[in-house]
């Protein structure tokens, strides 16, 4: 359409030019053969310009002219309609998620939205996004469709779809469309989704499969002392089904809300609570748990019940993974329109490979140690959905054998907060 338009406008410079010409050498000639023949070409000029025919050969000059004066005035607006119409169309193209480059039947390039200018970069991976799509326009035969899925290892790491198509106008072919769509996220999401239907059947298959063979070893054992140590064994195990179901429920319920109810909820009392309920836990590993809450009391908006299980799965974490009679600081500050809750602990630390990925379900860093000390996998999941679900952040800052440290920010209630 836009190529259209620009060829419109040179034409009808053209055909003004024809007849200013014509015009002057029929008065120079004054012949009647002259008059007659540029009105012939006139009404000629006014017929290829799209106007109406006249009824008949006009016999004065003048009603030549107006033929071709009312043609150019249905050209002119025939442009301007084109104009507006090609630029109604760019406006639409770049507003798209998706990239589209069109080329004509000659494989020249003749439009690129602002997505496919963004996307087309100079940058190495873009480069081969670049290539492959000028392949794929390259090769897609008239009446057919083509379409590559590309991998981008980036940084960042993304997965591009890439369709084209030949577009023609019922007689001829006119060029080549592709579009181009970034489905990096949609692909995580869908790996994502298959790495939780198999670390739940993985995470439940372990301990549903070690009662079974307590359950029978208890049925033929008949001294009481290792009855009882096997009937111990069942409870942990049955103890750690329950953690992990509530564990994904907690998470479930968490990721539907996509809004917590928001009411004043106390930072102090918060943090109060998260550190009684793991004191049992941080005792019988000697772990001294020191608690610095913000003076003056502050508080954020949001929902009690998912800050106060985010803080315990920090303190947890920590008190899990602190040497034996370690320490855990657990501080909250108020820094500008925020209050900083960070949980710091100088035990085994995470190696740097594994920082990205520790808040996804069910990764552990060590994963013997995990289940041995009753980890479900699932704490930092929840850590991580509550603090987006507050308008808030997490980050992890930790060296191996040298501790972590966690730190949560919220938006403070009255000071920028939601």
């Amino acid at each position: 359409m836009i190529a259209v338009v620009r060829a419109s406008v040179p034409d009808l410079a053209i055909a003004a030019a024809v007849a200013a010409a014509l015009l002057c050498v029929a008065y120079a000639l004054g012949s009647r053969r002259g008059l007659k023949g540029l009105k012939q070409r006139l009404v000629a000029l006014g017929d290829r310009l799209g106007a109406d025919p006249l009824p008949r050969d006009p016999r004065r000059l003048e009603d030549a002219l107006g033929h071709v004066e009312h043609a150019t005035e249905h050209a002119a607006e025939a442009v301007a309609e084109s104009s507006a119409d090609a630029i109604r169309l760019r406006r639409v193209l770049d507003s798209l998620a998706q990239a589209v480059i069109v080329c004509d039947e000659h494989g020249e390039l003749v439009f690129r939205n602002s997505r496919a200018i963004t996307l087309m970069g100079s940058r190495h991976g873009d480069a081969l996004a670049a290539q492959a799509v000028d392949e794929l326009l390259a090769t897609t035969s008239p009446g057919a469709s083509e379409e590559r899925t590309l991998e981008l290892y980036g940084p960042p790491r993304r997965t591009l779809s890439v369709r084209t198509e030949s577009i023609d106008n019922g007689q001829r072919t006119l060029g080549v469309i592709a579009v181009i769509e970034d489905v990096s996220e949609r692909r995580q999401l869908e790996e994502v989704r298959r790495d939780f239907v198999a670390n739940v059947s993985h995470e439940l298959k372990t301990p549903m499969g070690a009662l079974g063979l307590l359950a029978e070893t208890l049925l033929a054992e008949t001294e009481p002392e290792v009855s009882r140590r096997l009937a111990q064994r069942i409870h942990s195990e049955a103890f750690r089904i329950s953690r992990i179901i509530d564990d994904l429920l907690d998470l479930s319920r968490i990721e539907n809300e996509e809004s917590p109810p928001r009411e004043p909820v106390l930072v102090n009392l918060v943090m109060a609570e998260a550190a009684e309920r793991v004191r049992s836990a941080a005792e019988q590993r000697e772990v001294e748990i020191k608690l610095e809450e913000p003076s003056p009391p502050v508080a954020v908006l949001g929902d009690r019940r998912q800050l106060t299980s985010a803080l315990y799965n920090l303190l947890e974490n920590a008190v899990k993974f602190s040497y034996e009679g370690g320490v855990v600081e657990f501080t909250g500050i108020v820094d500008g329109n925020d209050v900083v809750i960070a949980v710091a602990d100088k035990g085994l630390g995470i190696p740097t490979r594994d920082l990205e990925r520790i808040f996804e379900r069910f990764y552990r860093v060590d994963h013997g140690r995990s289940r041995s000390t009753g980890g479900t996998g699932l704490g930092l999941s929840i850590v991580r959905h509550v603090a987006n679900s507050h308008s808030g952040s997490v980050h992890v800052d930790s060296r191996e054998g040298e501790g972590s440290t966690f730190t949560l920010r919220l938006p403070l209630q009255g000071r920028g907060g939601p």
